[in-house]
């Protein structure tokens, strides 16, 4: 069975496999958080609370809520490939979990892909949801 340490230093490998720009690794609680500018992946946080990764990245604060806006979130999530929209108070983010046990490289990088493929596709949507 592996151990906390174990899973940090395979997610680790992964990352760098991947091509992502490691910002902060934490060890001792289990954090990255990285960035892939060009893919739209800036200060992605991977928190890894075994049993689960954690992945979270912050996109925007609501300024003007409206139902409308809350209703167009939701209904993109039912396109979100992995992951979703989240809110905390006002915060708008993207967030998804993953098992750490059996976790595999393509796993991830399709997680992380999903959050690209948001970030490409919607950009002009957040953007104006952000005003």
């Amino acid at each position: 069975m592996e151990t906390t340490q174990n899973h940090f230093q395979k997610i680790k490998e992964y990352l760098v496999d991947l091509d992502y720009e490691v910002k902060v690794e934490d060890e001792e609680n289990g954090l990255f958080v990285i960035e892939k500018e060009e893919d739209g992946i800036y200060n992605l946080i991977l928190d890894c609370e075994d049993p689960i990764l954690i992945m979270e990245q912050f996109l925007f604060e609501v300024k003007n809520e409206t139902p409308d806006l809350y209703k167009k979130l939701l209904m993109k999530n039912r396109d979100i490939v992995h992951g979703a929209f989240v809110l905390d108070q006002n915060k708008v983010s993207f967030r998804d979990t993953l098992q750490i046990e059996n976790l595999d490289k393509n796993e991830l990088e399709g997680s992380i892909n999903s959050l690209s493929l948001l970030m490409t596709e919607y950009n002009r949507e957040l953007i104006e949801f952000s005003k």
